[in-house]
């Protein structure tokens, strides 16, 4: 387990492998637990890192914000401590709007972004993640804490074919606080990319699953569209969670978009 301080609390981290660097980031309610395989399986050729948001995981939670800004801020800080100059950036669902948000503002930074399953437009979102960005609702949630982990148990066979994701998401649930619960999701909601996103010059790969009950898995459709090197990979048997409900097809997808020759400008 490893950790940086910022100027904004500290960041848990864990690093895995060797070669070239690759950045990945969790989404909402969720921390670099989602990564393990993925890391394993891009060991051999690349050094991952994969890093918990402030207010998630076992970073910082001593912060009154946790909006998309503030993580693309977190990126920019966690890759100059770290010395690593320039990366791909690896995020599933709200991970994938921070990368896609780095890569505007920082584009030296960027080589190329994965997204998975991440909304692009925030009202994109299925109404019960919208909802959530709302105090009263958000209270009301931590208050009845057993009831949401009911509701996830109930639901899950509609989110996700792996029967280890509810035990994973009550984990990463009892991580956070009322704070990055209700800020992060409300900001999301807020998110509106499409005026911006031509700005990324960069590959970008958009991975979205058919079946997901969360993000509408249109959201590939903008970066078709207004991207200007896109690369969809849609996959049909999935849902919010395609390294989950297809892991190998996911991880091939994966490291064959990181070892692609990109051409000289």
């Amino acid at each position: 387990m490893s950790s940086i301080t910022t100027d904004q609390g500290i960041v848990h981290y864990e690093v895995h492998g060797r070669g070239r660097p690759v950045i990945l980031l969790h989404g909402w309610l969720g921390s670099w637990g989602l990564w393990q395989e993925t890391m394993e399986f891009l060991a051999k050729n690349h050094r991952t890192y994969a890093l918990d948001f402030w207010g998630f995981g076992e970073s910082g939670k001593k912060r009154t914000t946790y909006a998309i800004s503030d993580f693309v801020s977190l990126v920019d800080q966690f890759m100059e401590q770290l010395g690593i100059v320039r990366a791909p950036l690896v995020g599933h669902s709200m991970g994938g709007t921070v990368s896609l948000s780095v890569a505007i503002q920082y584009p030296d930074r960027v080589s190329k972004v994965v997204v998975i399953g991440s909304p692009i437009v925030g009202s994109s979102m299925r109404l019960i993640l919208k909802l959530a960005g709302y105090r009263p609702i958000a209270f009301l949630v931590f208050r009845m804490l057993w009831a949401l982990e009911k509701g996830i148990r109930i639901s899950a066979p509609f989110i996700t074919s792996d029967e280890r994701w509810p035990d994973m998401i009550e984990h990463d649930l009892s991580k956070t606080t009322l704070e990055s619960f209700l800020n992060s999701i409300a900001s999301l909601r807020k998110t509106d990319l499409r005026s911006t996103i031509h700005k990324i010059t960069v590959p970008t790969l958009g991975i979205y699953g058919d079946k997901d009950v969360l993000v509408d898995p249109n959201q590939w459709k903008i970066i078709a569209e207004k991207v200007p090197d896109p690369h969809i990979q849609r996959f049909h048997r999935a849902g919010h969670f395609p390294m989950l409900d297809q892991p190998r097809i996911f991880m091939n997808t994966l490291q064959e978009f990181l070892d692609m020759r990109v051409a000289s400008p």
